[in-house]
């Protein structure tokens, strides 16, 4: 049951402000969405996030002004479902769809799978790796299941022509969150990598993780940095990308 409007202004957490509008079944009006700017109105990301909020749930209502500077978002409900797809655009990353995606999939009607396509990897928003590698494993002291989640990389996509494909499985949660207090993180355990490469020979993931582990080595002796290469098609449509994602362990 939807409850009475709330109203907001500007546009500041503007996905935060949806997905809790949504999980609150709470309908939101946000006005002078950029009002004094340049280039007023909603950006084509954020319109595209509203689509995504309408393949994810059943019975929202979108409305938006001529100007974009007005937007109605009535929340519905959050079904879920199997073999959905999304196309994240080229102005935001994968990431940026992510993070929102996570939440909203653990409190539908069914578990949640979807295929995202555009960019994977840039210097906005989180790289695909960082989500599987740090914020998957971060759910199970939620009292998530691992083995019910998965970021599966099916293909890579840089800026400017995108062209990657990820596939997300969210589980449904069954009873209730654990609660969980994370205060000190502790030392440094360990750190873990990945090198990918497109479109170029191999051996460049390989000097990217020799130049990595001579700067990481002299901290901690404990380093493994994987290779991640890609042929054809794919290697997506950007031309010759490449990047290094690092993460450190902490011992819980």
């Amino acid at each position: 049951m939807v409850k009475s409007t709330l109203q907001l202004r500007g546009a500041q957490h503007f996905r935060q402000r949806l997905v809790l509008s949504t999980l609150s079944g709470t309908a939101v009006r946000i006005e002078d969405i950029r009002a004094d700017d340049t280039s007023p109105g909603l950006r084509n990301y954020e319109v595209s996030f509203l689509r995504l909020m309408e393949k994810v749930s059943d019975g929202c209502v979108v409305e938006i002004n001529e100007t974009g500077t007005k937007l109605r978002y009535k929340p519905g409900v959050l079904v879920g479902g199997k073999q959905l797809g999304h196309d994240c655009g080229l102005t935001r990353s994968i990431g940026y769809f992510l993070e929102a995606l996570i939440v909203l999939g653990l409190f539908g009607k069914k578990p949640l799978s979807i295929m995202l396509k555009g960019i994977t990897n840039d210097n906005k928003d989180p790289c695909v790796d960082t989500f599987r590698t740090t914020t998957l494993p971060m759910l199970k002291h939620f009292g998530i299941p691992l083995e019910d989640l998965e970021l599966k990389i099916v293909s890579r996509g840089a800026p400017p022509n995108g062209g990657g494909e990820v596939r997300l499985k969210v589980p449904i949660v069954q009873n209730s969150l654990t609660a969980v207090t994370w205060v000190d993180e502790g030392m440094v355990k360990r750190i873990r990598g990945v090198a990918y490469s497109t479109r170029v020979s191999p051996q460049m993931s390989n000097r990217m993780v020799d130049a990595c582990r001579g700067i990481l080595n002299r901290l901690l002796p404990d380093v493994y940095i994987f290779t991640d290469h890609y042929s054809g098609q794919l290697s997506g449509s950007a031309w010759n990308p490449k990047g290094q994602t690092c993460w450190s362990v902490h011992p819980l």
